[in-house]
């Protein structure tokens, strides 16, 4: 079931291109094509085995004589960003948008869903790495040609800051299949053997950091953010939040941390400080932000910088391990919650552009009159990101620093600055925009259809879900078989 999800939105994609389908007829044909995996994951769920190791486990040889193959699998953590990833997909392609050559978007979003899922479920590193590069290759075209503004300039930026990271995670595989007994590029054999250590090893770790932390993003590696997302369609910004970013972070828990631990532990205080400086300074500069989309944009640094701090924690090998266990947990939750929220607000930020070709901040205000359920769903998808408890930010959150006060308190309380200046960003962009007076210009702005109602309603209802709720993806999850084993500094 996992090879066919990561083959029915490809085969999707090579149809929609060829087929001579208008724009009426592309976006629901896209839309089934990519209902299709989310439909095998579920089944995938259904059937999962949480006993430990991986699930839904599929083998092709594919290049016997390096130790490369077609291998799939599964465990709490894959599964669950994979299903997330499944769902923004099947929300940013069935969103109304007016785009030229509907046909050839549609078709690269199906490609872009089809390498996406595949870099989650792939237990290859080979695979891993392809499925990474061809991600950039679909976004590039879909900023490029679909984005406004200065979009083919923020392509270009994204695409080499992003290839540049990925040679780097490539120069780190190659040596960890190398140091294997048997050239390997299993990720469940390179897991399981006697870890990496000495200079090397640190020097591979610093690949894979820079590489993944540039995908992330972490600070001050995140500069090509921002402009990819102003420019590119709101929709595509969606996926670029909730997805493509989470791929950065899941390499760095699935590769830094599981592949090369002991290195890991001796470096999780800087690894740990990237993330503190991410998010203060995410936090901080969303601030300074009249730029919608520049706004929430940077608040992606700030949530990502939750990530690495828990990922960091978890690989620190110091204090309870049951404290470390809660901070990868919170990490692997944050990333959800991210992409489903950050999602949200990335679709509403298009759903303003659609109606005003315009998202400076001081240009609107008000928009709760003409627009209610706009208004209604931005409030509700602004208080998830600043954490509000009841929704899944605070789920998150809370795991997160629960687990970093047990190991680096000092950085754990500097951290929690960021809460706060997230809160003031957000309730100072819903008051320019949402209220106040509204601005003769704006009399006539169109509230959300009943479409977009929708897709927003059910992105924003898993995020009330987890809030309320969250034992069942807390249990699928399972943190505790992600957490390396070591004594004290690795």
């Amino acid at each position: 079931m996992l090879t066919l999800a990561v083959i029915v939105p490809l085969l999707g994609a090579l149809a929609l291109a060829a087929l001579p389908l208008d724009a009426a007829r592309a976006r629901p044909v896209a839309t089934a094509v990519a209902g299709v995996p989310l439909a095998l994951l579920l089944l995938v769920w259904a059937t999962y085995d949480a006993s430990g190791g991986f699930s839904a486990q599929a083998e092709m040889p594919w290049i016997p004589s390096l130790g490369i193959a077609w291998r799939v699998g599964v465990d709490g953590m894959s599964l669950s960003l994979a299903l997330v990833s499944a769902v923004i997909f099947v929300a940013a392609i069935a969103w109304p948008i007016r785009v030229s050559d509907a046909r050839a978007y549609h078709a690269w979003m199906l490609f872009l869903a089809g390498v996406s899922t595949g870099l989650f479920v792939t237990l290859d590193l080979v695979l891993f790495y392809v499925f990474f590069d061809l991600s950039l290759v679909g976004m590039y075209f879909l900023v490029g040609r679909w984005g406004h503004g200065d979009a083919q300039a923020a392509a270009l930026k994204f695409f080499v800051y992003t290839l540049a990271g990925s040679l780097l995670i490539l120069v780190g595989i190659i040596v960890l299949a190398l140091s294997m007994p048997d050239l390997t590029f299993d990720m469940r054999a390179i897991i399981a053997a006697p870890p990496l250590s000495g200079p090397v090893a640190g020097l591979v770790l610093l690949a894979l950091v820079a590489g993944f932390g540039i995908k992330t993003p972490v600070f001050p590696l995140h500069t090509w953010l921002p402009p990819a997302h102003v420019n590119a369609p709101g929709p595509v910004s969606a996926i670029l939040a909730g997805v493509l970013l989470k791929m950065g972070a899941y390499g760095l828990v699935r590769v830094a941390l599981q592949m090369v631990p002991e290195a890991f532990a001796r470096h999780a205080l800087p690894i740990a400080l990237l993330g503190l400086a991410s998010i203060l300074w995410g936090a901080l500069v969303a601030c300074a932000q009249d730029n919608l989309k520049r706004r929430i944009a940077y608040t992606s640094v700030n949530h990502m910088g939750y990530v690495v701090l828990g990922v960091a924690v978890a690989g620190s090998g110091l204090g309870p391990e049951a404290a470390r266990q809660i901070a990868l947990t919170g990490a692997v939750v944050e990333m959800v919650a991210h992409g489903l929220i950050t999602g949200a607000l990335f679709l509403v930020a298009g759903a303003i552009w659609q109606r005003a070709s315009d998202h400076d901040m001081g240009h609107f205000g008000g928009l709760a009159g003409p627009a209610p359920r706009l208004a209604g769903l931005a409030t509700l998808a602004a208080f998830a990101s600043l954490g509000l408890p009841g929704l899944a930010g605070f789920v998150a959150e809370l795991h997160v620093f629960l687990g970093a006060f047990a190991v680096y308190p000092w950085i754990a309380a500097a951290g929690l600055l960021g809460i706060l200046l997230t809160a003031a960003l957000f309730l100072s962009m819903l008051r320019q925009v949402f209220f106040g007076e509204l601005p003769a210009t704006r009399a006539d702005f169109a509230d959300l259809t009943r479409r977009e109602t929708a897709i927003l309603g059910a992105l924003l209802a898993l995020v009330v879900l987890i809030g309320v709720w969250p034992a069942w993806l807390l249990s699928l999850i399972d943190a505790g078989s992600l957490v390396p084993t070591l004594g004290p500094g690795g």
